[in-house]
């Protein structure tokens, strides 16, 4: 697999909203710090309300990730956003092969034990019993989390409009169908039930069709985390993080504070210089 490093990486992201009364509103739309040096960035927030320009903090979140919070008045609002990331050198990853409580650090970390608790939308006690006897057969050494993100991967439909905001992993198994979040928080759910710490990365995905932004899942193995894409729709060494959390209500890229607002347009764009890599989703991939 083709694995480009340091090269470049140019994303950017337009959001439009309509905004009945004064707003406040956090969106998450910046690379994380992780992802690599910072060669451009532009973010430019107006609105054509009658009272002052909005205002924008920046806050730095628990995982690392860059928010910026906006305080804007009645009317519609537009948030754009643009940067060039030079991409960092990925963590080393596991042998294949690697029993993770072999490695020198194994699971006991804060990072570990928070990524093996069920959350909102991955009750994953709730599928302890299926994960148990859909997988509980497999061969000692085998990579419970590739298999998991391939069993998704072959047994889940990507059906866009498919399913709602609030549906959780278990909703996603009965339908049978999702988008990217549901293959993740599926991914996540079973893997969580399996004892392989999991978490959800929020990304943007340059080869990703149509483009939007992305979730992936990363899992901890060999002391290291390793990310999958249970829907095989980008090359893994192409994303850049912008946020990491449970489930996605800790990577949302708007989150409304105070206020009534509605999104009412959304874009994103991006892409590689030069060829967008392979990937054969078998190999051990980190991301930066």
């Amino acid at each position: 697999m083709s694995q480009p490093v340091g090269g470049l990486r140019h994303v950017a992201s337009d959001l439009g909203f309509t905004a009945s009364d004064d707003v406040v509103l956090v969106v998450a739309l910046a690379p994380a710090p992780s992802a690599g040096e910072l060669v451009a960035e532009r973010l430019h927030v107006t609105s054509d309300g009658n009272g002052p320009q909005p205002v924008v903090t920046e806050l730095a979140g628990s995982d690392g990730s860059r928010m910026h919070v906006v305080r804007a008045g009645a009317g519609d609002l537009l948030i754009s956003y643009a940067a060039t990331v030079r991409a960092a050198e990925p963590p080393a990853v596991a042998s294949p092969g690697t029993d993770p409580d072999e490695v020198a650090g194994g699971l006991v970390d804060a990072d570990a034990i928070t990524a093996l608790r069920q959350s909102r939308f991955c009750p994953s006690d709730a599928l302890a019993g299926f994960a148990a006897g859909e997988f509980g057969g497999l061969e000692a050494g085998t990579d419970l989390a590739r298999a998991v993100a391939a069993w998704v991967f072959e047994r889940i439909a990507y059906e866009p409009g498919s399913s709602g905001p609030l549906d959780t992993s278990v909703d996603t198994l009965l339908s049978g169908a999702g988008v990217c979040r549901d293959f993740a928080h599926l991914t996540i759910a079973l893997c969580r039930a399996l004892g392989v710490p999991a978490r959800l990365a929020a990304v943007y995905a340059p080869g990703l069709s149509p483009m939007d932004f992305h979730a992936v899942v990363e899992v901890r193995r060999g002391g290291r985390w390793e990310v999958h894409d249970p829907t095989r729709l980008a090359p893994r060494t192409s994303l850049v993080r912008i946020a990491t959390g449970r489930d996605a209500s800790d990577t949302a890229f708007a989150t409304t504070l105070s206020g009534t607002i509605e999104l009412t347009t959304q874009s994103v764009f991006a892409v590689v210089e030069g060829d967008l890599p392979l990937d054969d989703h078998v190999e051990p991939v980190a991301l930066a």
